[in-house]
C-alpha cells in the first residue's frame, strides 16, 4: 500500500466517515499521511468538505461510498474513482476499471466461492482486522431513549477496565465543521478502549416504532492469525459489555435486539 508519489490533481486529497463507520479508514489515512476526518451521519458533511478541497473519498455506515470526481453516492464512478487514487498511471477510465477487475481476478483466479479475496487479507495483514456489528433496539419513546443516552454518558470514565478492555475515553460525538466552524451536538455516545475497539449507541432516525437507538460494534484484532476467527464469536465480549454496561434490559424491557446485522 503506497501513497501516489507524483503531483498529480488526482492524489487524494483526504479522507472521510461518518462516526459510526468502521475505523479501517482511520487506518489506512493514518498509513498513506493523509487527512482523515471523522463526521456525523449526514451527506452534507461530506460536501462540504468536498468544497474546501480537503475530501476526496468518504463512506458512511449504511455502505454508501462517495468521491469528489462527481457528486455521486455509490455507484460505477465512485469504483472507478477510488481505483484512480490507487493507480494514477491509468490514463483511461475503461482501462481503470478493466485493470482492477483483473488484479481482483488474477490474485483470487484459485479462490472457492465465499472464500476472503487475497486483496482483503492483505488489506487485514496492514492494518489489522476491524469486525463490525450493529444491534437496533426499539424503545417505546423518545424520552426514554433520552434517558438512556444521559445514563451511558455518565457511566463511562477514562480507565475504567472492563475485563480485558481499558476505556481510552467516552463521550457524545460533538463535530466542529473545519469549513465553517458550525458545531453539531449529541451525534451517539461513544466507549472508545485503547485496543481501538468501540461501543456506539446512536439515535436512529430510520426507526420503526417510537425511538430506535443503534448499537454498533467494532472489534480491533491486530494478531493475523486471529483474522479468520468468525465476526460473531469475535465481537461477543464486547456485544455482552455492550449489553451488561448499558443496562439495556432495564431500559427497552427487551431479552434481545429488535435488529441483528
Amino acid at each position: 500500500m503506497k501513497r501516489p508519489s507524483h503531483t498529480s490533481k488526482l492524489a487524494p486529497k483526504g479522507l472521510a466517515r461518518s462516526m459510526p463507520t468502521s475505523g479501517a479508514l482511520d487506518r489506512v489515512a493514518e498509513k498513506l499521511n493523509l487527512p482523515f476526518y471523522e463526521v456525523p451521519t449526514g451527506w452534507k458533511f461530506f460536501g462540504n468538505l468536498m468544497d474546501a478541497g480537503k475530501l476526496s473519498i468518504c463512506g458512511e455506515e449504511s455502505f454508501g461510498t462517495g468521491s469528489d470526481h462527481i457528486r455521486e453516492k455509490d455507484g460505477i464512478g465512485t469504483c472507478i474513482s477510488i481505483h484512480l487514487y490507487i493507480n494514477v498511471e491509468c490514463t483511461s477510465i475503461h482501462l481503470a476499471v478493466l485493470a482492477w477487475l483483473s488484479i481482483i481476478a488474477f490474485r483470487n483466479k484459485d479462490k472457492k466461492p465465499g472464500e476472503k479475496l487475497v486483496l482483503c487479507l492483505m488489506l487485514c495483514m496492514s492494518i489489522g482486522r476491524l469486525m463490525e456489528g450493529t444491534s437496533s433496539l426499539d424503545m417505546t419513546t423518545r424520552q426514554a431513549l433520552d434517558t438512556l443516552l444521559l445514563y451511558l454518558i455518565s457511566k463511562g470514565k477514562t480507565g475504567d477496565v472492563y475485563g480485558d478492555y481499558t476505556l481510552q475515553f467516552a463521550d457524545d460525538f460533538t463535530y466542529t465543521d473545519p469549513v465553517d466552524g458550525s458545531v453539531v451536538t449529541k451525534q451517539g455516545v461513544r466507549f472508545v478502549f485503547t485496543d481501538g475497539s468501540r461501543i456506539i449507541f446512536r439515535l436512529s432516525g430510520t426507526g420503526s416504532a417510537g425511538a430506535t437507538v443503534r448499537i454498533y460494534i467494532e472489534q480491533f484484532e491486530p494478531d493475523s492469525s486471529k483474522h479468520d476467527v468468525d465476526a460473531q464469536i469475535a465481537l461477543k465480549p464486547l456485544i455482552d459489555l455492550a449489553l451488561s454496561t448499558s443496562k439495556l434490559k432495564e431500559f427497552t424491557r427487551r431479552e434481545q435486539p429488535t435488529v441483528i446485522t
